[in-house]
């Protein structure tokens, strides 16, 4: 009956939120890690605006060489009703910008539980999350600024602390609006890595619409944007939004 779909849908979440060990936090064995980090840098990421920018956070993010097609929307509450599937890989992008600068890339891709269930054992390795692409893109930061001889820059990018955002169970929270930086009370420039994921290996996604299953999204800032913050020309404390009238073109553009 129609009257019943919201009260299974709460139903559904709170299922989901009452199970986020298993289903939005990391396993203790596959978070980043050493690995991450010696690949962080070696990672180069392509320019924001590109297509192909979701593209390699899908390969690194679930170490895949499954071929996908990327979507790069121009309107948010496109991607915000976009989702992924696994067979075809078929992903998602928008870009949000201050101005004309383009300050975070959020994707919605497969998780490598999922690609493993679909293609086979060896079709994806070792699961990582949100942080350690933001690491990998701040990797980059800091030796663009030092290749530039900008050293002072440099520095100022390499204290910036990525926090361990734990990823959310929820669309809803992941659609919320946050911070993409701000100053903590240590006084370093956090940069957030929000994002969404539900463990496919989890007992729970059996009872799980198939269309939530085995996905894992990220809002992820830009190198333009670790830049700037590293060059003093914004401030930390950016809020980034998925409504409507989010600034997903440049101005001008």
């Amino acid at each position: 009956m129609p009257f019943q779909r919201p009260l299974i849908a709460m139903l559904i979440a709170l299922l989901v939120a009452a199970c986020s060990g298993e289903q939005g936090k990391p396993p203790p064995t596959a978070g980043p890690g050493v690995a991450a980090a010696a690949a962080a840098q070696a990672v180069a990421f392509p320019p924001p605006s590109s297509a192909d920018f979701c593209l390699a956070a899908q390969r690194f993010m679930a170490n895949t060489a499954v071929e996908a097609t990327n979507t790069v929307f121009t309107d948010m509450p496109s991607y915000r009703h976009s989702k992924p599937s696994p067979n075809p890989l078929l992903i998602y992008q928008v870009v949000t910008y201050a101005g004309k600068l383009p300050i975070m890339v959020s994707c919605k891709i497969k998780t490598a539980a999922h690609l493993r269930a679909v293609y086979g054992p060896g079709a994806a390795g070792a699961q990582l999350f949100c942080p350690a692409v933001t690491r990998a893109l701040l990797a980059t930061t800091v030796a663009a600024l030092r290749q530039n001889n900008e050293p002072e820059a440099a520095d100022r990018a390499a204290a910036f602390v990525i926090d361990e955002d734990e990823p959310y169970v929820t669309g809803r929270d992941y659609l919320a609006d946050f911070p993409l930086s701000f100053r903590g009370p240590d006084g370093a420039i956090h940069i957030s890595s929000h994002g969404l994921f539900q463990n496919y290996d989890s007992w729970i996604t059996a009872i799980l619409p198939r269309q939530v299953q085995g996905q894992s999204y990220c809002h992820l800032a830009t190198v333009e944007y670790l830049t700037a913050l590293a060059r003093g020309e914004m401030e930390p404390g950016t809020v980034v939004t998925t409504a409507d009238d989010a600034p997903v073109v440049p101005v001008g553009g």
